[in-house]
């Protein structure tokens, strides 16, 4: 390749990153990967090993249902419970998948793949737009970086605590619902929300004495659950 070829390929990589679409999912994708330093830490510190956590985050990559599976676990939860609160949590995945289907119009191997990095942040960055293809430009920029990324924070912070002798003297075993919290955070913008989150986290806390740790969140997420299916009156146009 001569030099005018590579000046008319750079010229086309800066034009394709300055497209704000592509700004502002690398700057998602950057903020949420390095959070996955956090997760790899807090794994270890909840007793998993550095293989699990990284099997963890290459194939359930989903950051509530990663930490609320190694919060349970750290509390002393069966790893049944954890693995049915990880897959309550990460269910509203799939209600993302039904929008962005119409979107990517993928079939076969190549929606599987895609399926893997439908998250919060790729659904988010893909419903902004207005246009078809910054859509698809929104999702597969944010979907891959983060991928990547909080793969590489998960591997970090794994070895860094693997370091220690117990990561528990830091503290990081209190990370892992502090963690949680603070996904959860950004969600609580309205009361009726609020309301919601308070009520389960009422019913947790009722449950905790009479059910085997785990079960109490795990009976929390259902009640949001029902309550976030519950038919409104005077819907109006449905949910996108």
């Amino acid at each position: 390749m001569d030099l005018g070829d590579d000046r008319a390929t750079s010229g086309r990589l800066r034009r394709w990153t300055a497209r704000p679409v592509v700004r502002d999912s690398l700057g998602v994708a950057l903020a949420t990967g390095a959070y996955g330093t956090s997760f790899g830490a807090v794994a270890l510190a909840g007793g998993l090993d550095v293989w699990q956590a990284m099997g963890l985050s290459l194939l359930m990559f989903s950051g509530g249902s990663q930490f609320g599976l190694v919060g349970v676990i750290a509390g002393g939860g069966s790893p049944w419970s954890g693995v049915a609160t990880a897959v309550l949590l990460g269910a509203r995945n799939a209600f993302y998948g039904l929008r962005l289907s119409r979107v990517l119009e993928l079939r076969g191997w190549r929606r599987a793949l895609a399926a893997q990095v439908v998250i919060d942040e790729s659904s988010a960055m893909s419903m902004a737009r207005a246009d078809r293809s910054e859509e698809r430009t929104g999702f597969y920029v944010t979907g891959v970086g983060v991928y990547l990324l909080w793969n590489l924070g998960t591997l970090v912070g794994a070895l860094g605590a693997s370091a220690l002798s117990d990561p528990r003297v830091l503290g990081l075993d209190a990370a892992a619902p502090a963690a949680f919290v603070a996904l959860l955070g950004p969600r609580l913008r309205d009361r009726s929300t609020w309301a919601v989150a308070l009520a389960g986290a009422a019913l947790a806390v009722a449950t905790t004495p009479v059910l085997p740790p785990g079960l109490p969140v795990l009976v929390a997420g259902l009640f949001a659950l029902v309550v976030g299916l519950w038919p409104r009156r005077g819907g109006g146009e449905a949910t996108r």
